[in-house]
């Protein structure tokens, strides 16, 4: 058994998409940065990649390189179970918890959660996402930003 933990955040601009777990959120801002910033799945992925000793998507998917601009953060999900999967692994569960005071995610997280399982040939019953406010304290309560947490566990398999 391996566990790894991922953690990123962004900043809400005028602009931008809002986009979570691959599903696009309608609100009056976005998530800053080179690809769709999609805070979960980064998280997700740092969390997937740290538990092989692997790195983190920085390494993987560097802002500088014209590739990512704008890409979907499910494509780069995708690539980061294929790395998992070549080293023998599978997820036995992921744990993620999405930081924002608005907009509401509750209705959005089970889509997040099947887009995830279906990148990750994964059952639904091991993807879990919760979504927090800060009670308007930090920069997610200012609605400055968007964060999310996730922890996983990988197995080997046989």
């Amino acid at each position: 058994m391996r566990i790894g933990i991922g953690y990123d955040v962004h900043k809400l601009s005028e602009g931008r998409k809002l986009v979570l777990g691959g599903v696009h959120i309608p609100f009056e801002k976005g998530l800053s940065g080179h690809s769709d910033a999609d805070v979960l799945i980064h998280s997700l992925m740092d969390a997937l990649l740290g538990a092989l000793n692997l790195g983190d998507i920085g390494q993987h998917f560097p802002d500088d390189d014209k590739e990512y601009k704008d890409i979907s953060s499910i494509i780069l999900l995708s690539r980061v179970y294929e790395l998992i999967f070549n080293r023998g692994y599978k997820i036995v569960n992921t744990d993620s918890v999405l930081i924002a005071q608005r907009p509401k995610l509750k209705e959005y997280l089970p889509k997040m959660a099947q887009n995830i399982c279906r990148e990750c040939f994964t059952p639904i019953d091991r993807i879990s996402i919760k979504a927090t406010t800060t009670e308007e304290l930090g920069f997610e309560g200012r609605g400055e930003g968007i964060a999310a947490k996730t922890v996983c566990l990988l197995e080997e398999m046989n």
